[in-house]
């Protein structure tokens, strides 16, 4: 499917920005899982250690990292590594600092000082880890963990969902998860899960720990200054009518309970979303049967999701 629309959506879309609202001329469900399926080979090169795929480079970015050979080999095929550069702690130092010098001159984005792993696969050792502010430009794959908090009330589903900041970086002011983040390099699932659910939503760990894994999506899109190929681990979690959330962190303004019902509208009506929560709600609405199986789209929803098993 991804292959199919490339041109008519890098059409519609031209490229799509890490920060801007998608503009689609007419919302469904379907809309949002191509916007984050659409990308072109031939404008990136393979990014390449010992060997082994980890990436995809734009050519304009591969030139810049050409000129630091001692750590990166460029060529019209691909961006290399250096192969001399052995071992997680050498890379990744050596990386660092190459960033460091492009940080200043403008070529990257300020760096975060948090850290992710560069690997194939997940579960895998890491080759290097990297400041999380390159990820795009470097097209790694990339993880992250999204909750869905629901409540059974007496007048139906409802979902909480919060309102970023208006601060952000990423996405001011748009419409998130209850909690969702990504997960750094050398941090459990767990572990990660319980503190974002801490910063986030300032929920008691007992609590979190009841959230149920129901499996991973994926999706891979060009943004403006590279490619973003992340694999998001969705959970579900069913709270207590009692609990209110509360943000610690200054990731969110705003928290709102919503009847689930209009939580699908605005992500089937609407660019309101943080554009990786839409295909996370989707996905949610799918498993709980509230796009039922006679929807026009569902064997394409199922699909375009990219679902993983469950992560044990």
């Amino acid at each position: 499917m991804q292959l199919d629309w490339v041109h008519f959506w890098l059409t519609v879309f031209a490229v799509v920005s890490d920060n801007q609202r998608f503009k689609l001329p007419c919302m469904t469900y379907i809309d949002h899982i191509r916007a984050l399926n659409c990308w072109n080979p031939e404008n990136f090169l393979p990014f390449v250690v010992d060997g082994t795929r980890m990436g995809w480079i734009r050519h304009r970015f591969a030139s810049q990292l050409g000129d630091f050979p001692d750590c990166f080999i460029t060529s019209s095929r691909q961006v290399l590594l250096n192969p001399e550069l052995k071992g997680f702690e050498s890379r990744s130092e050596a990386v660092a600092a190459v960033l460091e010098r492009l940080a200043e001159s403008g070529a990257v984005r300020p760096l975060l000082g948090e850290m992710f792993p560069v690997l194939s696969e997940f579960g895998k050792a890491a080759a290097l880890q990297i400041d999380r502010a390159v990820v795009s430009q470097f097209g790694i794959r990339a993880f992250g963990q999204h909750l869905n908090g629901y409540v059974q009330t007496g007048d139906g589903l409802m979902m909480w969902i919060a309102r970023r900041a208006s601060d952000r970086r990423a996405f001011p002011d748009r419409l998130d998860h209850l909690v969702a983040g990504g997960l750094p390099h050398a941090i459990s699932l767990s572990e990660n899960l319980a503190k974002e659910c801490r910063e986030e939503a300032d929920m008691p760990q007992q609590l979190a720990a009841a959230a149920k894994a129901v499996g991973a999506i994926s999706y891979c899109c060009e943004v403006e200054r590279g490619l973003r190929n992340d694999t998001i681990f969705c959970y579900d979690l069913l709270l207590p009518e009692a609990f209110i959330p509360n943000c610690t962190d200054g990731e969110v303004g705003s928290f709102e309970l919503m009847p689930i019902e209009k939580v699908a509208e605005i992500v089937r009506h609407s660019d309101e979303f943080k554009p990786n929560c839409n295909l996370v709600i989707i996905d949610f609405l799918l498993r709980h049967g509230l796009i039922s199986s006679s929807h026009k789209h569902h064997a394409l929803l199922s699909e375009g999701l990219g679902r993983l098993p469950q992560n044990k």
